[in-house]
């Protein structure tokens, strides 16, 4: 998995719809500078932050519910984001905030006002199953949705196309802005999960015989929810919804690396990061010199594996 995060990293930059060279990076071309250091790179980093994060977060949650098709959407975070997004982009005049656009502030704080309301959900009575606690974080990603429907049919053309198209995912960004944003928040959920690794491989055998072996179950369902919430709120707030990668990429870890999140989790930062890389290196050049939303491609490659989960899942 190192080896294939390194090498997506030094080849990816050089890919696109003009294929750069070393030769060219060493002429010092100001126009191929500026394509490679201001554009390329940046994309290529936080596509591997975005793709790592989303593959730890379906890992956890996952784990977590004992659900194979459970995945960093299913809560509904990502509806709390998309819903503050398109609100913001319904308002005219809103300008930047803490160095963003308003429509990235606005999704990340309605990613968090989600994000409270399941982690309240958590701490009370009223979910003591798990299995109860996803059944309300759907409820609440429907319930985002169809306000989401609700915004752009009120919109006009120009502001529901806007909002179409962000929610389409994509990774299209200029500088390092957006890297330095996502960056603590996925080392923070790294952090967080290899902390709770063994909670984690104890609760594959059940709530009951993890709670007998000294798990604390409301803990590690607070540490889990809280940090892969806020990995996903903050990768949606700069990147929109990129579906399927935390479904995708921990199931197929899972069968090459084993069960043991100490091996398995850092093997989801890598190989998530190098899948969402190589997905956006396709979206990018498959249509030049225009770009494919790279949500669009994930999509089209998460319904198939869907089905196939369900046939091996039957097997």
């Amino acid at each position: 998995m190192a080896g294939l995060w390194l090498a997506t990293l030094l080849i990816a930059p050089l890919l696109g719809s003009r294929i750069l060279t070393l030769g060219d990076l060493l002429s010092g071309d100001a126009t191929v500078g500026t394509i490679f250091w201001s554009l390329r790179v940046p994309r290529v980093l936080l596509a591997m932050l975005a793709g790592g994060a989303l593959a730890m977060s379906g890992l956890a949650l996952q784990t977590l519910f004992r659900n194979p098709l459970a995945e960093p959407y299913t809560l509904g975070i990502a509806g709390g984001a998309a819903l503050g997004a398109v609100l913001a982009l319904q308002i005219d005049g809103l300008g930047q905030a803490l160095g963003f656009p308003a429509v990235a502030v606005a999704s990340f704080l309605g990613a968090v006002v989600v994000s409270a309301v399941i982690l309240g959900l958590a701490m009370s009575g009223y979910t003591r199953e798990t299995s109860t606690l996803l059944l309300a974080g759907i409820a609440i990603s429907l319930s985002c949705s169809a306000l989401v429907l609700f915004v752009q049919y009120l919109a006009d053309f120009t502001k529901t196309f806007r909002m179409v198209r962000w929610m389409m995912g994509g990774l299209s960004v200029v500088g390092y802005g957006e890297v330095l944003w996502l960056l603590p928040w996925t080392v923070l959920g790294l952090v967080t999960l290899l902390l709770l690794r063994w909670d984690l491989n104890l609760l594959l055998t059940g709530e009951e015989l993890a709670v007998s072996r000294g798990v604390d179950l409301k803990r590690l369902r607070l540490g889990v929810l809280g940090v892969a919430s806020a990995m996903v709120g903050a990768l949606v707030a700069v990147t929109g919804p990129i579906g399927f990668v935390g479904l995708i990429v921990p199931h197929i870890l899972r069968r090459w690396v084993g069960p043991d999140h100490l091996f398995l989790i850092p093997a989801c930062l890598l190989g998530g990061g190098a899948f969402l890389a190589i997905c956006d290196l396709g979206a990018r050049t498959v249509l030049a010199p225009a770009e494919l939303p790279v949500g669009v491609l994930t999509a089209l490659l998460g319904g198939p594996f869907f089905l196939w989960l369900l046939i091996a899942g039957r097997r």
